[in-house]
């Protein structure tokens, strides 16, 4: 009766995983869009919905491209930066800001043909952009530690948010009252108040380190940090700051969206794939590893086109390009 009873449980398990196998795949490559002769390493996206433009900061060209995802081309390149970092796209001024680590200078483009239209000096390693839709300001991590915020009608700096070390990825929650900063320097993830522009605490990463992506899953109230050491994912209640779980990630992650549509994440990786989690009653799993390139770390997911887009660097086997995936149900 025992070996009919593991017998049984035995073809569960392969009728089970065979089942698996044959769901379709949570991502499809649907395209690949050429960036031409750009060299070196590929840095963060920024996104017009209603133009469905991709601004593409190709760091070790020097350049931004400008990339028409409907009709996949790119339609002009901005040359002449220093190290552009990160991209942000002002919807209400048509300005496109681009943060650049060789100079710490924050150059702006103005639409709808990007032609320049004026610097910022921030003075040293000026990287992630976001946009304060809550009190109309252009904030952006630069330096030995600071945030700036930056007036668009004015385009002037306005007010420095110090912090204990050099930013990474930061994230506004839910309602714009505070902002989550990575800070890998201080092996932390700082708390601000926005609107008083300083620190207010700090949440505990339980000794994992370089914390670099994260993002806010809005409808869940949760914050997802990406560390690489080692690879993580942490999950933490926006309202609380309680860490509500950790799961095993791919290595040197540098981006993580949510698809709320799906309730899913995707964490594009420099290892060469990109880890799809599913959340669950317990918080996430992974259901899928999609194969990239080593060094394709960069990613976008853009809800408006329901894509997620993918820098891949050239080398010898492949040109530099943006990698269009399609998700599926």
């Amino acid at each position: 009766m025992k070996r009919v009873t593991m017998l049984a449980a035995l073809i569960g398990m392969l009728l089970t995983a065979a089942s698996r196998a044959e769901d379709p795949a949570p991502l499809v490559l649907e395209a690949k869009i050429p960036l031409g002769a750009v060299a070196g390493r590929i840095d963060h996206f920024a996104f017009d919905a209603d133009r469905q433009l991709l601004f593409v900061a190709e760091l070790g060209n020097d350049s931004v491209g400008v990339v028409d995802v409907k009709e996949r081309k790119v339609l002009r390149r901005l040359p002449a930066l220093r190290e552009p970092q990160g991209v942000a796209y002002h919807a209400a001024t048509s300005t496109l800001y681009v943060a650049n680590a060789g100079d710490g200078s924050v150059r702006l483009f103005q639409g709808p043909d990007f032609t320049p239209a004026g610097r910022i000096e921030l003075g040293d390693d000026a990287d992630n952009i976001r946009i304060d839709s809550w009190r109309n300001r252009i904030v952006v991590g630069y330096g030995k530690g600071a945030l700036a915020a930056i007036d668009p009608a004015s385009r002037r700096k306005v007010a420095d948010m110090p912090l204990k070390g050099h930013p990474e990825s930061f994230q506004f929650n839910e309602t714009g009252s505070r902002i989550f900063v990575n800070v890998p320097q201080a092996r932390e993830i700082t708390v601000v108040d926005a609107g008083a522009g300083r620190q207010i605490s700090a949440l505990d990463t339980a000794g994992a380190g370089s914390n670099f992506p994260m993002a806010v899953d809005v409808d869940e109230h949760r914050l997802l940090v990406a560390f690489r050491s080692p690879a993580k994912l942490m999950v933490f209640a926006t309202r609380t700051g309680k860490l509500e779980g950790s799961f095993d990630l791919c290595r040197d992650a540098d981006d993580v969206f949510v698809d709320p549509q799906r309730r899913r994440l995707y964490v594009s990786c420099g290892e060469g794939v990109i880890d799809v989690l599913a959340q669950t009653s317990d918080g996430y799993e992974r259901v899928a590893r999609i194969p990239t390139v080593a060094g394709a770390r960069t990613s976008l997911f853009a809800i408006a086109t329901d894509r997620l887009y993918l820098g891949v660097r050239a080398t010898a086997a492949e040109p530099a390009a943006i990698w269009v995936f399609r998700p599926q149900l």
